[in-house]
């Protein structure tokens, strides 16, 4: 089963699954709906249309934390419809680097996925990291990012997108990978129509650490 692997870092990031008027949530990793609407971005699907949507929300969603992000938040004024003045906080993730990857199984969810890796390259529409001013810095895009391999093979034998500290003699990473059955922590994040009508439903992911490939980098002779 092929996987798609794609670079989410900048420095700020916002996946929510559960945000309301005053409060805007983020997650600590991406969400699925926010990943399959980037993908949407690129290759310029209207929010209207279901199909691509549907075929890429049955691939399975895996995330490798390469750098944890800090939870910030953002404290910005706005009225409502009656015109008082509230406070709405936004919380987002500071400095974060993610490795995601889909993996699909349905001959049409990989099409779609084939079709998401070429537009990546020079996408439709701007990408965002969950919102529109967050922009993704590099870019999401990775030349080896098509991997002929499951996801959790994808996940840890891709090269770190961070460089380990010089301290770290183990060189692991949380991954947080989507379950097949109903193991793990509940995330509302599984898209089951077009961007438009905003319906979700459940999915359940779980979190573990794995040791991750990582070529060293020479070092210099000594004269």
């Amino acid at each position: 089963m092929p996987t798609l692997l794609l670079r989410l870092a900048g420095p700020m990031q916002s996946w929510g699954t559960r945000s309301r008027f005053d409060e805007r949530d983020t997650d600590l990793e991406p969400s699925k709906s926010g990943v399959i609407g980037l993908l949407c971005a690129a290759m310029g699907v209207d929010r209207a249309e279901e199909e691509p949507v549907l075929a890429l929300a049955r691939c399975r969603l895996g995330v490798r934390v390469d750098r944890e992000g800090v939870l910030r938040v953002d404290y910005l004024t706005a009225q409502d419809e009656r015109g008082a003045t509230t406070i709405s906080r936004r919380y987002y993730l500071a400095d974060a680097v993610f490795l995601a990857g889909l993996e699909g199984e349905a001959p049409e969810a990989v099409e779609w996925l084939q079709r998401a890796h070429r537009a990546l390259k020079n996408p439709v529409w701007p990408l965002a990291l969950g919102r529109k001013s967050y922009v993704p810095s590099p870019g999401v895009y990775l030349p080896g990012g098509w991997r002929e391999e499951g996801l959790e093979q994808a996940l840890t034998e891709y090269p770190l997108l961070v460089p380990p500290g010089p301290d770290e003699r183990e060189v692991s990473r949380r991954l947080v990978v989507e379950s097949r059955g109903w193991e793990g922590s509940l995330r509302m994040d599984q898209p089951r129509s077009s961007f438009a009508r905003r319906k979700f439903a459940a999915r359940y992911v779980q979190s573990y650490y794995r040791e991750v490939k990582h070529v060293p980098e020479p070092t210099a002779a000594r004269p």
